[in-house]
Parts: structure tokens; C-alpha cells; sequence
């Protein structure tokens, strides 16, 4: 046996190891555990389950990754044909290229970043071992949707991530949890159904459900009208998981209810499922059809842009009340757009973008889920004019490390250049100027108007989410020199309440010997001073949160700076997959 061969084996073993030991892992982690294993207690046991099984599955997928030939990305590699069900050609097809290959890191690293997390804290539910099991469950379907290249695997898998996402929010959300996740499992079960259709429609009017095969085809097996009705079908249920306007409602509100584990495999991983559908199955074996349907997939992006970011400004404003995870979702609503923009321009430029958005979103849109989960546990809270008037300096006062992450991960999803969201949004309006052949320009140069347009939007709203959580109110309370002379009562006696809606005046402090100047914080009070003590800090950032989030921060900045890391591995397969299989 040559080294080669050795290789392949290898290879072989890795990526069948990375889609089915989750699968396993979950199973193991409902049985008691073993005598030496049990650590201080059964829940530390079974988390500490997730992080090894995790932490293994990573450690594959970045070897797979090593070994990974980088010369060749446009061909399927590690791969794995086996005949499962002989009467329906129904194949155990797995293999990965330049396009699944990033996803499939991508899902492996957020998932042990989550488990790392809820070992050090455990979400607010029921048993861990319930919980555990089920992210295990959910990470197995994720890789496995990005790993297998038959058109009815593609569908188990992608059904399969439903039920553990539904317990997830169900079991261990906040706030109207249930309501949310039966509207998640809803939605995405009526667009799973028809996407069944279209796949079988696919598959039984070309002979195969090979994926491999259909985009070799390129859609010459399947009349225009066939490819129509396929497009339609299937897009529906990936543009549900997407979500794609106006399909998106269920989104905020599982984001909202969901615990921070959850938001952040949700916006991650998940949403990635549909995006991925769309280059994978209907770009290369229904180029027709969805050509057809490409200016109406765009202008659906393109008000979903808008429309997120009007969303994310209404929920920003003063007195609005609103929800700091509610506002992230819906500006995932504004990023995905962008992705299908992308996609609709069936050009390499284009779908390069939107691929790129796609990880760049998973990264930074992760990690805002991560930080806005800590400042929700370290305020009690995600009212952002809670978060904005609770004191006067807010997170760059009382825990600046965590404030200057939250501030970093917000410009980086406006897309600064020289971080990973600047490279997906150009590539996709680039590749918008210059649509595919047959592709209306003036509309599609339209739809980048308003795409960029978006942007703006997308800058205007987290910038004030930034100034308001960061910083606090933009004009702070306003200060009156007392009339009386302090209480004789102990300086940290109990005063009245304000009057809602009023500044309060110290009526049981001296009054200060020189005002200070009108817009600045006042000076913290030295010992032994009779001012009102200030309000005490937060915890900062921890070593455990640290440990997770670092790993986001460095990839953000990575792929910003040297965005060819991921191009030269999507481009050649984006090329090969637009020509109808030819490298």
C-alpha cells in the first residue's frame, strides 16, 4: 500500500469520524458515567463529556484540514461512496471540497467553543446530560449536511439539526421560550416539506441523486420547466433556514428566547445550512432555473438588507425597549442578505462573497452572541436602555475588557475593512455590477445601490448600539447643588426614590465644591469622602469566557487581513461548480 493510498484511508476515516462521533458522543453522554470519570459530580462529568468530544471532532476537522490537498480545492477529496438503499440509488456518499471545507472547520470550532463555555456555565434547565446530548446531536447534523453529496442524505441531515435546535430553546431559553421554538420548528418544517418535493423531483427526472453527478450534468438532464419547479421548491425550504425576508420572523424570536449556546450555533451554523443548498444543489444542476429566479432572489435580498437594518435601528433608539439579541438577529436577517445577493449573480465574484460573508457572518456574528449572553448574565438584562442608563459610563466604566470586545465585534459586523465582514459584502456588490450573462444589469446594479445603501444603515445602527452600551446615555443626568445641609444619617442611608423620568438630586450628600463641567463624568470620590458610593464594577471578562472568544477575535482579524486564505480555497471550486464541472 502506498503513502498515498495511506492517505486517502486516512482521510476517509477523519471525515466519517467528524460527521458520525457526535452521533456517538450524544449517545454516551446519556449513560452514567464511568467510576473514574465522574469528577466532583455527574453534571461537571457530562459537560466535561461535550468539551472532549467536541474537542476531538475539532481536532480532526483541522487535521483534515492540514491534509487537505490546498493545490487541488476544486475536487472532492476524503470521499466515501457506499450503496445504502440499491431500489432508489440512494448512496452513503461523503466528501468535501474548497466550498464545504471552511463550514465544516467552521461548525467543529463553534461547537467545542460552546461546550468550553457551558462547562465553566451551564445554561439555567434541566439535567446538563440532556443538554449535552443534544448539542452533540445537532453539531453531528451540521457537519454532516456539509459533508455528504447525495440529494436525500442532504435532506436527513438537514432535518436532523430541527428537533435538538426545538429542545434547546424549549427546555433551556428564557422569555417566551416556547412560543419561539415551536414557531422555529414550524416554519422549518413546512419549508423542509416542499424541499423534499423539489429534491425528489431533481432526482427522479435525472436518474441520480448523486450531487457530484448533477453538477457534472449541469442541468441538461432536467427540462427548463423541471428546473423552474425544482428551484422553487427547494429554495423555499433553504430560504426559510436561511432565513430570507419575508420567510425571517421566526428568527428574532428563537434568537431572542434562545440561551447564549443556542444563539450562537443558531446565527453560526445553522443559517449556513440554507445558504450552503443553494451553491451546492441548485446553482450547478438547475442553472435555468435559477436563472429564472435570480432577480427575484435578489430584490428579496436586497429589501431584507434594508429592511434588517431599519429593523435594527427602530430597536436602537432611545426608549424603544429594545432587546440587544433581538437587534443582532435581525441584523443577521441583513447580513444573510447579502449572502443570497451573492448567490444571485451566479458569478464567481458574487457567490465568492457570498461564501466569504457566509464564514465572516458565523465568526462575528457568533461572537456578539457570546458577549451579548455575558452582558445579559452580568446585568440581568438586554434592555438596551436599561444597559445604556443603568450607569453613567457604562461597560467602558465598569468591565472595559468586555466593553472594547463588544465594540470590536460590532465594527467588524459593519464592515470595516481589514476585518473579515468588509471582504464578503465588496465581493457581493462587485459581482452585482457585473451579473451573470442573461441577467439584467440595470437591475441588478440597482440591487447593488441599495445593497450598499445598506451598509450605511448596517454602520449607523451599531454605531449607536456601541455609544449606548459602551459608553451610556449621550447626555447624562443633570446635576443640582443640594438647598439643605446633608442628614445627620449615615451616608449610605436609603433615599426616596426618583420620580420616574427626573434626575434625582443627592439630598443626603454635601453639595460638591465646584460643579464640573457640563458633558464629562463626574470624578469618583476619594476615601473616606461623604459622596454616594459609585456603582460597583462588573466582573470583566474571565478566563473561560476569554478562552472561548479569543479564538473568534483572531479569525476575524485573519481572515480581514488575508482573505486569500479562504478565496484560494472556494475560488477553483466556485469556478468548477459555475461550468457545469469543468475545472
Amino acid at each position: 500500500m502506498t503513502v498515498t493510498d495511506i492517505s486517502l484511508s486516512v482521510m476517509q476515516f477523519l471525515l466519517a469520524f467528524i460527521v458520525v462521533g457526535p452521533l456517538l458522543g450524544a449517545v454516551a453522554a446519556l449513560l452514567p458515567a464511568p467510576p473514574g470519570l465522574k469528577g466532583r459530580n455527574p453534571d461537571q462529568a457530562v459537560l466535561r463529556h461535550g468539551v472532549t468530544v467536541t474537542g476531538a471532532v475539532l481536532i480532526a476537522a483541522i487535521v483534515l484540514a492540514v491534509g487537505f490537498d490546498h493545490d487541488h480545492p476544486a475536487t472532492m477529496q476524503a470521499t466515501t461512496d457506499i450503496s445504502w438503499i440499491p431500489a432508489l440509488d440512494v448512496r452513503i456518499h461523503l466528501g468535501i471540497d474548497g466550498i464545504s471545507l471552511p463550514l465544516l472547520v467552521l461548525t467543529a470550532l463553534l461547537t467545542f467553543l460552546c461546550a468550553l463555555y457551558s462547562y465553566f456555565k451551564p445554561p439555567a434547565g434541566p439535567s446538563p446530560k440532556a443538554f449535552v446530548a443534544l448539542v452533540l446531536v445537532l453539531e453531528s447534523g451540521t457537519l454532516a449536511t456539509f459533508a455528504v453529496l447525495d440529494l436525500l442524505l442532504f435532506f436527513l441531515a438537514f432535518e436532523m439539526v430541527l428537533i435538538p435546535m426545538y429542545f434547546l430553546i424549549n427546555r433551556w431559553g428564557g422569555d417566551q421560550r416556547q412560543a419561539a421554538a415551536w414557531k422555529f420548528i414550524l416554519y422549518t418544517l413546512l419549508g423542509s416539506v416542499v424541499m423534499l418535493l423539489g429534491l425528489l423531483l431533481v432526482g427522479l427526472k435525472s436518474g441520480t441523486f448523486d450531487m457530484v453527478a448533477l453538477a457534472t450534468d449541469n442541468g441538461r438532464g432536467l427540462t427548463t420547466s423541471v428546473q423552474v419547479i425544482a428551484v422553487l421548491a427547494i429554495g423555499l425550504g433553504l430560504a426559510v433556514k436561511t432565513p430570507m425576508w419575508p420567510l425571517h420572523s421566526w428568527l428574532p424570536d428563537a434568537h431572542t428566547a434562545a440561551p447564549t449556546v443556542g444563539s450562537v450555533l443558531l446565527a453560526g451554523v445553522l443559517l449556513k445550512m440554507g445558504t450552503y443548498g443553494f451553491v451546492r444543489i441548485l446553482l450547478p444542476a438547475a442553472p435555468d432555473g435559477m436563472r429564472t429566479f435570480a432577480p427575484y432572489l435578489a430584490a428579496f435580498a436586497v429589501v431584507g438588507i434594508v429592511y434588517g437594518s431599519l429593523a435594527c435601528l427602530a430597536l436602537a433608539r432611545t426608549g424603544a425597549k429594545g432587546d440587544l439579541k433581538r437587534l443582532i438577529a435581525y441584523s443577521s436577517v441583513g447580513h444573510m442578505g447579502f449572502v443570497l445577493l451573492g448567490i444571485a449573480t451566479m458569478t464567481p465574484t458574487g457567490v465568492n462573497g457570498a461564501l466569504f460573508a457566509n464564514i465572516a457572518h458565523g465568526l462575528i456574528t457568533g461572537l456578539l452572541f457570546f458577549l451579548v449572553g455575558a452582558v445579559k448574565d452580568r446585568y440581568g438584562t438586554a434592555d438596551l436602555d436599561t444597559l445604556a442608563g443603568a450607569t453613567g459610563a457604562a461597560l467602558y466604566g465598569r468591565a472595559p475588557r468586555l466593553g472594547a470586545l463588544l465594540a470590536f465585534a460590532a465594527v467588524a459586523s459593519l464592515g470595516l475593512p481589514g476585518l473579515a465582514g468588509f471582504w464578503g459584502e465588496m465581493l457581493t456588490l462587485f459581482g452585482a455590477y457585473s451579473p451573470a450573462e442573461g441577467l439584467s444589469r440595470p437591475a441588478f446594479r440597482t440591487f447593488m445601490a441599495i445593497g450598499a445603501f445598506g451598509t450605511l444603515l448596517t454602520a449607523a445602527y451599531m454605531l449607536i448600539v456601541v455609544r449606548r452600551v459602551c459608553t451610556g446615555e449621550h447626555t447624562l443626568p443633570a446635576r443640582t447643588t443640594p438647598a439643605t445641609t446633608p442628614a445627620p444619617s449615615a451616608p449610605d442611608a436609603p433615599q426616596a426614590p426618583a420620580t420616574p423620568g427626573t434626575p434625582q438630586t443627592p439630598a443626603t450628600t454635601p453639595a460638591p465644591a465646584a460643579s464640573p463641567t457640563p458633558g464629562t463624568l463626574q470624578a469618583l470620590p476619594a476615601p473616606g469622602d461623604t459622596q454616594a458610593p459609585p456603582a460597583p464594577q462588573l466582573a470583566d471578562v474571565q478566563p473561560y469566557e476569554a478562552a472561548a472568544w479569543t479564538p473568534l477575535v483572531a479569525l476575524t482579524v485573519l481572515a480581514g487581513l488575508w482573505p486569500a486564505v479562504l478565496l484560494g480555497l472556494t475560488d477553483p471550486a466556485v469556478q468548477k461548480l459555475l461550468s457545469g464541472g469543468k475545472s
